[in-house]
């Protein structure tokens, strides 16, 4: 005798329907976002190796790619003041930007000038020029850093970098100009 088995019946349900799952927390949620973006950016980082592989690289010599500034030459000397005194004082803060600055010394080896040298070299000669220009600019100093100043030279010497001395021949000039001389 064949056995027979036994008929299924179709409209029961033939498992339990899933029982509803709780709602993912923030931390989940984020954690499975991260392990779904490292896996498509690691298949993308394997995809761009595979597709740049046949490509020859050459290695750059970073010599070759990084340079100094280009150099422009000196600044352009901006208008004179219309006075004789603030012009020299001008011509000589422009002198200590392109030339350089030193200290103990008229003038440096390389060029550099003290603040007394720019403005003897700038005044050409005219030694009257100088000393108003000298006695302006020590005024200027003592104005900011007090009567205790003996000199514009024992100024100059006293920095350690041109910072200081350069900006109060600039200020020198401004002064002069505002006094008219």
């Amino acid at each position: 005798m064949p056995q027979t088995r036994p008929a299924i019946d179709q409209t029961a349900p033939t498992s339990a329907a899933p029982a509803p799952s709780k709602a993912l927390s923030l931390e989940e949620r984020l954690a499975l976002i991260n392990a779904a973006m490292t896996a498509r950016l690691d298949e993308a980082a394997v995809a761009y190796e595979v597709n740049t592989a046949y490509i020859p690289v050459e290695p750059v010599d970073l010599a070759d790619v990084v340079t100094g500034p280009v150099a422009t030459g000196p600044a352009p000397l901006p208008e004179l003041y219309p006075t004789p005194v603030a012009a020299l004082l001008q011509r000589a803060h422009h002198r200590l930007l392109t030339g350089g600055w030193c200290k103990d010394a008229l003038v440096d080896e390389d060029g550099a000038r003290c603040m007394l040298g720019a403005i003897r070299i700038e005044a050409g000669g005219d030694h009257g020029l100088e000393a108003s220009a000298v006695a302006v600019l020590l005024d200027a100093i003592r104005r900011k850093f007090g009567d205790d100043v003996d000199s514009v030279p024992s100024f100059n010497d006293a920095h350690g970098t041109g910072r200081v001395p350069v900006r109060m021949v600039d200020q020198a000039a401004h002064l002069a100009d505002a006094r008219g001389l």
